[in-house]
């Protein structure tokens, strides 16, 4: 396992050098060991830890949700039935945001469909639909 600069870690890893030193003030990853000149030196390790953060973000999880997953992954009493409760629950949730966006959506479409494009603003009615007080 060779040492690596923090440079290398992030370009291994396909994340930025901020994102780094971002994921290890959030304390998922750890501090790295230094040089005598303070250099950051980081491990192959390092570089699957971070690629895992980068997956389980591109799927939706929070950072919190991946320290958990993390967690667990080092915890000898966690189960799949764990992480399996974990994904369903994302999966719960990515299902709600994808119904609020498909209300969200039609309720656009409603407004663009009521406006011709045409006239002065006075009489624009998606601006009228929007100051409509809700009750």
């Amino acid at each position: 396992m060779s040492a690596m600069t923090i440079g290398r870690l992030a370009r291994d890893a396909g994340v930025s050098i901020d994102t780094v030193r971002f994921y290890e003030r959030r304390g998922l990853i750890a501090e790295p060991t230094r040089t005598l000149s303070n250099y950051r030196i980081y491990s192959a390790d390092d570089v699957v830890l971070l690629r895992f953060i980068k997956k389980s973000k591109e799927l939706g999880f929070s950072l919190s949700e991946i320290k958990d997953l993390l967690a667990l992954r080092h915890d000898p009493s966690a189960s799949k039935a764990d992480v399996k409760q974990r994904t369903e629950g994302k999966i719960k949730n990515v299902r709600r945001k994808i119904e609020d966006l498909t209300h969200i959506l039609a309720a656009l479409e409603h407004l663009s469909a009521s406006c011709d494009g045409q006239g002065p603003i006075s009489d624009c009615p998606i601006l009228d639909a929007l100051q409509e007080q809700v009750s």
